[in-house]
C-alpha cells in the first residue's frame, strides 16, 4: 500500500498562502521531482518521521550538518545545558573562543576565524575581504559551484569563454555581474587562459574544493594545485568554500584531504552541529583587516550564538574520536557499492561519484567531472527513482544535482534496507524506458 501524505499536502497548501512557494528554501518545494514535500515532525539518529506518520531513513541530514545523525546525545545534552543559561547575549562568550580555537587547530590554512550565521554570509564576507586585501574587483568562480545567494555569485557564464558573467536572478545589477567571471570546473587550461588575459585584475578565485552542488564531483588530479599556482603567480587569493566539505571529508577539511592550502576558507553546516552557523578564516595578515581590527566592515547580532557554538563544539569533540572518518568511509562505500549493484541488476545505466561520506547517483552513462557532464543526467529518471525511494521510506535529496550524506548514525542494516529499496526503484526506472 502506498503511504499517505495527506496532512503534508494540506500543510503545503496552507504554507503557500503565507510563505513564497510554501518553503523557506527553494529545493524543499520538491519541484524538480514533481511532488509535494512531506512536512517533517521529528527525527532521531538516522531516521525522520513526517506529520502523516511515515518513517524515513534520512540521507539528506539537513543538507550535511548532521554528520552524527539527528539528536546525538552529546550534542543534545550540551545544548540543553547551554539553554539553561540563556540563548543569546550580543556579547562575547567563552564558547566563541573555544570553537574558534578548535577550527584553527583543525584546518591547516586557518590562523584566525570570524563566526557568522550562514554559509552565504561567510562567502559574501570572504569576497569583500579578498577585494579589500588585493585592492582588486574581479572574482573567478566555477560553473556548478554554489556559494550562496548574494549578488556577486548569482552569475552564469556569458556567451563566450572569457566573457563577463550575466545575472541568473532578477535584482542582481549588471555592473556587479560584470566583475564575476565563470570558469569550467576541472578545466585548468581555460583558467590559465582567463588569468593570462585579466590576471592582474583578479581579487580571488572561489571554488568548492570538491563540488557538492552539482551532485558530487571531485577535483581532477592537479586541478586544485593548478589553481593555487595561478593565484600565487598573479597575486590573487584562493578561497575554498568548505561549507559542505569542512569536517566532512576529514577533520582538516578538503584542504587537508587534498593537501592544498587556500588563503581563505568558508565554513558552515557541521561547525554548528545542526544549528544555523557560518564562519570564514585564513591567514592572520588577511583576517586582521576585518573590523574592529581593520577597515573591512562586517558584523552580526547573532554571530557566535551560544547555542550554535555549543552544538558545534560538541560535534567536533565527537569527530575527534579515533576511527570516525574511517567508519564514515566504510559505510559510504558499502552504500555506493550496493547501489551500483542494484542499478546493474535492474538494467539501468548510472554513474556513481563518491568522496568519503558524500555520494551521488547520476542517471547518465557518461563520466561526470563538470557541470556540462552532470547536466547529461536524466532528471526524469531521477524523479521516478526518488518517488519510489520515498514511498519505500528512503529520504534522498529532492533534486538530481545534490549530494547524499552518510552519517555515523546510519547502521549497516539501514544501508542494506536502502539498497533493497534502490533495486525496486531502479526497476521502476527501467520499466519507464
Amino acid at each position: 500500500m502506498a503511504p499517505s501524505y495527506q496532512k503534508s499536502k494540506e500543510m503545503f497548501e496552507q504554507a503557500q498562502m503565507f510563505i513564497p512557494g510554501g518553503v523557506n528554501s527553494p529545493v524543499r518545494a520538491f519541484k524538480s521531482v514533481g511532488l509535494n514535500p512531506p512536512f517533517i515532525a521529528k527525527a532521531n539518529g538516522a531516521r525522520m518521521w513526517d506529520v502523516d506518520g511515515n518513517e524515513y531513513i534520512d540521507y539528506v541530514c539537513s543538507w550535511g550538518p548532521l554528520i552524527l545523525g539527528h539528536r546525538h546525545p552529546a550534542v543534545m545534552h550540551a545544548i540543553q545545558r547551554c539553554l539553561e543559561r540563556g540563548t543569546t547575549y550580543g556579547a562575547p562568550t567563552d564558547l566563541e573562543l573555544t570553537l574558534a580555537q578548535m577550527v584553527v587547530e583543525a584546518l591547516p590554512s586557518v590562523e584566525m576565524v570570524r563566526m557568522v550565521n550562514s554559509g552565504t554570509e561567510a562567502t559574501m564576507s570572504a569576497l569583500r575581504l579578498a577585494r579589500a586585501y588585493t585592492n582588486r574587483n574581479k572574482i573567478i568562480k566555477f560553473e556548478g559551484n554554489y556559494h550562496g545567494h548574494h549578488d556577486s555569485l548569482l552569475i552564469k557564464a556569458g556567451s563566450g569563454a572569457l566573457t563577463h558573467g550575466v545575472p541568473t536572478s532578477p535584482g542582481v545589477p549588471e555592473n556587479i555581474a560584470a566583475n564575476t567571471i565563470n570558469a569550467r570546473y576541472n578545466d585548468l587550461e581555460l583558467l590559465e587562459k582567463i588569468f593570462s588575459e585579466i590576471g592582474q585584475e583578479v581579487a580571488a578565485v572561489i571554488v568548492e574544493p570538491m563540488a557538492g552542488n552539482m551532485g558530487v564531483v571531485p577535483p581532477a588530479e592537479g586541478f586544485l594545485q593548478g589553481i593555487r599556482k595561478l593565484c600565487d603567480q598573479y597575486g590573487a587569493l584562493l578561497i575554498f568554500d568548505e561549507v559542505i566539505t569542512g569536517f566532512r571529508l576529514s577533520y582538516g577539511g578538503a584542504q587537508a584531504y587534498y593537501n592544498v592550502m587556500p588563503d581563505l576558507t568558508c565554513l558552515g553546516k557541521i561547525i554548528g552541529g545542526g544549528l544555523p552557523v557560518g564562519a570564514y578564516g585564513g591567514r592572520k595578515e588577511i583576517m586582521q583587516m576585518i573590523s574592529p581590527a581593520g577597515p573591512v566592515y562586517q558584523a552580526g547580532t547573532l554571530s557566535g550564538n551560544p547555542l550554535a557554538m555549543t552544538a558545534g563544539i560538541a560535534t567536533l569533540e565527537q569527530l575527534q574520536q579515533p576511527g570516525v572518518y574511517q567508519e564514515l568511509d566504510r559505510k559510504s562505500a558499502l552504500l555506493a557499492q550496493g547501489m551500483a549493484q542494484a542499478a546493474k541488476a535492474a538494467g539501468v545505466e548510472v554513474t556513481f561519484n563518491r568522496v568519503q561520506s558524500l555520494q551521488c547517483c547520476f542517471f547518465t552513462k557518461h563520466q561526470v567531472n563538470d557541470f556540462a557532464s552532470a547536466s547529461t543526467s536524466n532528471t526524469k529518471h531521477y524523479a521516478i527513482f526518488f518517488k519510489s525511494m520515498l514511498d519505500q521510506g528512503i529520504y534522498l535529496a529532492p533534486a538530481q544535482f545534490e549530494a547524499a550524506f552518510v552519517s555515523l548514525a546510519h547502521s549497516d542494516s539501514d544501508i542494506e534496507r536502502t539498497v533493497e529499496a534502490a533495486f525496486n526503484a531502479f526497476k521502476a526506472v527501467a520499466q519507464s524506458q
